[in-house]
């Protein structure tokens, strides 16, 4: 109980410092550290206002990396050429650095540049997504399906009210038609569907008891074989008028 209110506590101190900045939406770093104060794994990322702190974060995460851009004015790092993975080195590192925020530059020379994210590289995996919305009728309502570019192409979802419980959430998986992705396909493991109805659950709840919170969207979420859990290695919040 006492780590949940200070959790609460914390998840609040987040959206507060946002807010006095005069922004809806969360920095990606931000939403991580959010989500990971709820128990939801993330990658571990941070962030590095120049190449040479950039450089020492390398040597706390170590080799390989994924680099991004950090601004509360670039919503899709990836449109901007603001996202560079399997980083090997310190000079492809320094090189990247230097890139991505000449391409965030050039993409939107307005945009203010926090710095450049680096983070944990994880290796490929099967890919899901966890969302919710707060629907001006029902409230907050949670949404799964698998991630990446396929939530957008296949548009094969399902939706659940919240609070999640733990029976609708593993219907929640069984439900869509790529099921048999995560369920073990021609022999293939299957994943880790435990920590996949787990984290559903926590993003019900997290969306419930945060009702100021109009969008959450984690993906991708790549999710490892039986027992191995699961990681959000993206995330994206924005906030609405809430309390």
């Amino acid at each position: 109980m006492v780590y949940l209110v200070a959790s609460k506590r914390r998840i609040l101190e987040i959206i507060s410092l946002v807010r006095a900045d005069n922004r809806k939406q969360l920095l990606e770093i931000e939403s991580k550290q959010l989500l990971e104060v709820w128990g939801i794994p993330v990658n571990r990322t941070l962030l590095a206002k120049d190449a040479d702190e950039a450089v020492r974060i390398a040597r706390e995460i170590h080799y390989p990396l994924v680099a991004k851009i950090s601004s509360p004015d670039i919503t899709h790092k990836s449109d901007a050429k603001g996202v560079i993975i399997g980083i090997g080195s310190e000079l492809e590192l320094r090189q990247a650095y230097s890139d991505i925020v000449k391409n965030a530059k050039a993409y939107k020379p307005s945009a203010r540049i926090n710095g450049v994210t680096i983070q944990e590289y994880l290796s490929p995996a099967r890919e899901i997504i966890v969302g919710a919305v707060q629907d001006p009728s029902f409230g907050a309502t949670v949404m799964f399906g698998l991630g990446g570019t396929w939530v957008e192409v296949l548009k094969d979802i399902s939706f659940r009210l919240a609070p999640v419980n733990a029976e609708d959430a593993r219907d929640m998986i069984k439900e869509i038609k790529g099921y048999p992705v995560l369920s073990g396909l021609r022999g293939t493991p299957p994943a880790d569907m435990d920590a996949i109805a787990n984290l559903i659950q926590k993003i019900g709840q997290l969306a419930y008891e945060f009702p100021e919170m109009a969008e959450l969207d984690i993906n991708p979420i790549f999710v490892f074989n039986a027992g191995k859990g699961v990681m959000a290695v993206d995330a994206r919040i924005v906030l609405g008028e809430g309390k």
